[in-house]
């Protein structure tokens, strides 16, 4: 027979063309076939599984793909990562999965803080108690599982803090509009930039670009941590492990969006050694995984949906991040276009806490840049 002649490898690389509906049956046809089909290391139905969860176009056998037998089970956990919430929580079969596989699933999907819901559950029963949650909060303006919304503020001396207030009074809009007043800095208008996007949230910084005529207002850790040196959308991550370490002003920083491409030499020499790495190295993100717009994050990725980086004739002027600058993160609402614009609205109120984990988690490198880390408001004296 003529598949009796090909490499099981080119098998699983054809069945993995095809949809899943098509795999399910191709699957049958014949005994090798079915051994390939079943093969956790050759698994096929990754790259259809994938396919359909990139485009949030499902196909109606993605939601009882539990029920065979024939796909290996570790596939659920790109589902469980990546699917809709109304998805998991409605309409698909959930497959008998083992703890460590719910807890991984838990891990990819949301962001760490947010494992202070589990307490003595389970992380099955964690996981969708998480979900139900962020699938309520992202259609309904209730507020009723968290009264209390954190977000972080990277000041210019260095330091952190991790604030909150109010989940039902929330707006990102008023509080930094109230953090510009107490800096001076309310003639500067409020910049934006989605920072990561994940399944369910997005990290958004909110802050203000100028040209000062001193460097005393000069936020070094917000350049740092919207775009940190050596990273721009000419470093494209490739499929191995990219790493990149910064020791000297010899290192080339190559930085698109508030500041300009340019050489170290034209770096002024009061912000050549704050816009350094000392020692740590980039690693892509795996836990949380981000969304496919931001697969390489830190990294560049390319395809338009990275908007770290946004054109516009004022990033060529040398701007520079002044004053505080703030983290919140938004629930995504299931009616957003993916191709419109996703930043948060005035009144809007689906947030989430953003704290001190989630920081080291989506920005590590930040831990070495942080001077005084402070929970609650003032100086941390």
């Amino acid at each position: 027979m003529f598949l009796d002649t090909l490499p099981v490898e080119l098998i699983a690389d054809i069945l993995a063309e095809l949809s899943l509906a098509d795999l399910i049956v191709a699957a049958y046809l014949s005994r090798r076939l079915h051994t390939v089909a079943s093969d956790p290391a050759l698994n096929p139905w990754r790259k259809p599984i994938l396919r359909n969860l990139c485009t949030h176009n499902y196909e109606p056998a993605l939601a009882n793909l539990s029920v065979r037998s024939i796909v290996p089970r570790h596939n659920w956990i790109d589902i469980l990562t990546r699917a809709r919430p109304s998805f998991l929580l409605f309409q698909a079969t959930l497959p008998n999965l083992k703890q460590s596989e719910w807890e991984e699933a838990f891990r990819r999907r949301f962001l760490p803080s947010w494992a202070k819901w589990k307490k003595d559950a389970h992380w099955k029963e964690a996981y969708l108690k998480i979900l139900h949650r962020v699938w309520h909060r992202s259609t309904t303006s209730c507020t009723t599982d968290e009264a209390w919304t954190k977000y972080m503020v990277l000041n210019r001396n260095g330091s952190a803090n991790q604030l909150q207030t109010t989940s039902r009074g929330f707006d990102p809009f008023v509080i930094f509009d109230d953090m510009k007043f107490q800096n001076n800095m309310t003639h500067l208008d409020t910049q934006q930039r989605v920072i990561l996007e994940l399944t369910d949230v997005r990290i958004i910084a909110f802050g203000t670009l100028s040209r000062p005529k001193t460097t005393l207002t000069i936020n070094p850790n917000a350049h740092m941590l919207v775009q940190p040196p050596g990273i721009g959308r000419g470093h494209i991550k490739s499929n191995t492990t990219c790493r990149r370490r910064f020791f000297n002003a010899d290192d080339h920083i190559q930085d698109y969006g508030a500041y300009p491409l340019m050489s170290v030499l034209s770096v002024p020499h009061y912000l050549s050694q704050e816009y350094e790495m000392t020692s740590n190295t980039y690693t892509q993100i795996q836990h949380p995984v981000p969304s496919a717009a931001y697969a390489n994050y830190p990294f560049f990725t390319p395809g338009g949906g990275d908007r770290r980086w946004i054109s516009s004739p004022a990033n060529e002027d040398n701007l520079h991040w002044v004053g505080p600058l703030m983290l919140i993160a938004q629930i995504i609402v299931p009616s957003e276009d993916a191709a419109s614009d996703t930043l948060p609205n005035a009144g809007r109120q689906q947030f989430a806490s953003f704290g001190w984990s989630d920081l080291w988690a989506v920005a590590p490198w930040m831990d070495e840049r942080i001077t005084k880390r402070i929970d609650g408001p003032g100086l941390g004296n």
